[in-house]
């Protein structure tokens, strides 16, 4: 199953992007066993200042077609790593061929979008800048291959 994550803003070059870049690596590499990945990235600008509906727009273009798609939003389901990894397995078991997650920008995501997505997932209720949310997701999504593997990574 490809996982995508579709994203408000540019990740420019420094610790984040270095630390996005290995993730994302380490997710290829483990995961390819367990048919998950590989992880894509795909951001979008709203260069004419339309606000969360435009990012919305864009987002929901980024999505690609006819993959279940979650939001990262701090109204979603707080999940432990061994369910995000289970939730995520049994999309993969049910047939999915793409599990696409959408960052929004500053703002959050629009209603719209939310309403349309198929799961929510929050990382707590504190509010995380949205190019850290990518690190943070792309830990987990590792983490969660790691589970699934069986390997050390995750210790309880």
């Amino acid at each position: 199953m490809r996982l995508t994550i579709c994203a408000v803003g540019r990740l420019r070059g420094g610790p984040e992007r270095d630390l996005y870049e290995d993730y994302a690596k380490r997710l290829d590499r483990a995961g390819r066993a367990l048919s998950l990945g590989p992880l894509d990235l795909r951001e979008v600008e709203d260069k004419k200042g339309g606000g969360m509906a435009a990012e919305a727009a864009l987002l929901d273009k980024a999505v690609p077609d006819n993959a279940v798609f979650w939001t990262l939003d701090e109204r979603g389901a707080l999940l432990s790593s061994p369910d995000f990894s289970r939730k995520i397995c049994a999309l993969r078991d049910d047939g999915a061929a793409d599990l696409a997650f959408v960052i929004g920008g500053a703002d959050g995501i629009d209603p719209t979008l939310r309403a349309k997505a198929h799961f929510s997932v929050s990382f707590g209720k504190m509010v995380w800048p949205h190019m850290l949310v990518r690190v943070m997701l792309a830990e987990q999504l590792y983490r969660a291959v790691g589970i699934a593997a069986g390997t050390p990574y995750h210790r309880v």
